[in-house]
C-alpha cells in the first residue's frame, strides 16, 4: 500500500498495516499532536514523524522559495537548540502512544523514527547523530524525574537517503 506525505511517497506493501494518523479526514482526539503514520510489523510497531523542510515552493515562485530558505536557516537552528526535539517530536511521540494505548494498540515495542528531508539544509551528519541521542534522552524523561515506562523502545533519525539502509521493505521516492 502507497501512502503519501508532502513530497515523499512510500511503499508500505511488506507491513502487516499502516495507519496515517494525523489524517485530516478523520476524528483526532482533541489537543492530541499525531504522528504522521504508524506501521505494524509482525514483531513491532513503527512510528513515523515526517518533517521536510527541503520540499519545494509551489509554483516555483522566487519569492516563497526565499521564504523557504530562511525557514530552512530557522529550522536547522530548531534542530541544535532542542526546540524541535522539546515542541514538536517528544509531544507527537507522547500523545501517538497515548493514543495507541487508549485503543488497546500498544502491544508491541515501538520503532519512533524521525524522517527529515535534508537536501537543501546545512546539516553535518554528526547534529543527526545527536539529535538521535537528545530525542531518545527527551522521550524517557521530559519532566523532573524519568518515566517509569519506556513507552518507545528505541528511535532513529533518518533521512531520504539513509531510509532505504534501515528499511529496504519500504522504499521511499520523493514525487
Amino acid at each position: 500500500m502507497k501512502q503519501r506525505e508532502g513530497e515523499f511517497e512510500f511503499d508500505f506493501t511488506a507491513a502487516q498495516s499502516v495507519e496515517k494518523l494525523d489524517s485530516p479526514l478523520k476524528q483526532k482526539p482533541e489537543g492530541m499532536k499525531l504522528v504522521d503514520f504508524v506501521v505494524e510489523e509482525e514483531r513491532r510497531l513503527i512510528m513515523i514523524e515526517i518533517k521536510d523542510p527541503s520540499g519545494k515552493a509551489k509554483g516555483g515562485d522566487p519569492d516563497a522559495e526565499k521564504g523557504l530558505q530562511h525557514n530552512r536557516t530557522e529550522y536547522v537552528k530548531k534542530l541544535q537548540n532542542n526546540t524541535l526535539i522539546i515542541e514538536e517530536l517528544t509531544p507527537k511521540a507522547r500523545d501517538s502512544y497515548s493514543y495507541l494505548h487508549l485503543m488497546k494498540r500498544d502491544t508491541k515495542p515501538i520503532l519512533y523514527v524521525f524522517l527529515l528531508g535534508i537536501d537543501k539544509l546545512a546539516i553535518d551528519h554528526f547534529l543527526l547523530l545527536d539529535v538521535k541521542e537528545r530525542l531518545l534522552k527527551r522521550l524517557r524523561k521530559e519532566a523532573d524525574q524519568p518515566w517509569r515506562r519506556d513507552y518507545v523502545s528505541d528511535c532513529v533519525v533518518l533521512t531520504e537517503k539513509t531510509w532505504s539502509a534501515t528499511f529496504p521493505e519500504y522504499p521511499l521516492v520523493r514525487i
